[in-house]
């Protein structure tokens, strides 16, 4: 291929990313909109707590923990995700929504889930909360995984992927079911 074939083509690959990715300047943008709406949902301090959001096999982890000892964070924390725990146990997805927006990735599926087919559990941690979610359907767990994505971006670094270390598999519900 001739030299200037190969620059016409490298041009060309750089230009469709370029212009297929998100402004990047929107990002800090979103970004802080986000965190101006969260303060209307969450109680604690995003500036002293992390998210991580970790995706399992059958689903995810969302953990919300003080960088530092703060056992007051720590306690709003843990009202905030028992709250929303329930919430989301009812379908209720609303703080999210407010946060994020109602075109956020996952939420509809979420919200459209039957009674039975997304097990959403509490736990305290030592520093914060976390919230487990579970499912044997496929569009389940995708959707909580588009969901976690979503919120990593517009969390910023006020957020962070979790791994799995396979210590979510002994809480597999079971054989996955069709859709």
């Amino acid at each position: 291929m001739p030299r200037t074939s190969v620059a016409y083509l490298l041009a060309a690959l750089l230009t469709a990313g370029i212009l297929s990715c998100p402004a990047i300047a929107d990002t800090p943008a979103r970004q802080q909109e986000v965190a101006q709406r969260g303060a209307d949902v969450m109680p604690f301090s995003l500036s002293a707590t992390t998210h991580i959001f970790t995706k399992t096999a059958d689903g995810g982890v969302q953990q919300v923990v003080t960088k530092r000892d703060d056992p007051s964070q720590a306690a709003l924390i843990r009202q905030h995700l028992a709250m929303i725990a329930r919430q989301f146990s009812d379908g209720d997805f609303a703080g999210p929504e407010h946060i994020h927006g109602n075109a956020m990735p996952g939420l509809a599926a979420l919200r459209a889930a039957k009674p039975g087919e997304l097990k959403i559990s509490y736990r305290e941690l030592s520093n914060g909360a976390e919230i487990i979610y579970q499912s044997d359907r496929r569009r389940l767990v995708t959707a909580l995984h588009q969901w976690f994505d979503a919120q990593l971006a517009d969390h910023g670094h006020d957020a962070m992927a979790g791994h799995d270390s396979g210590s979510m598999h002994h809480h597999a519900m079971g054989a996955e079911k069709p859709e």
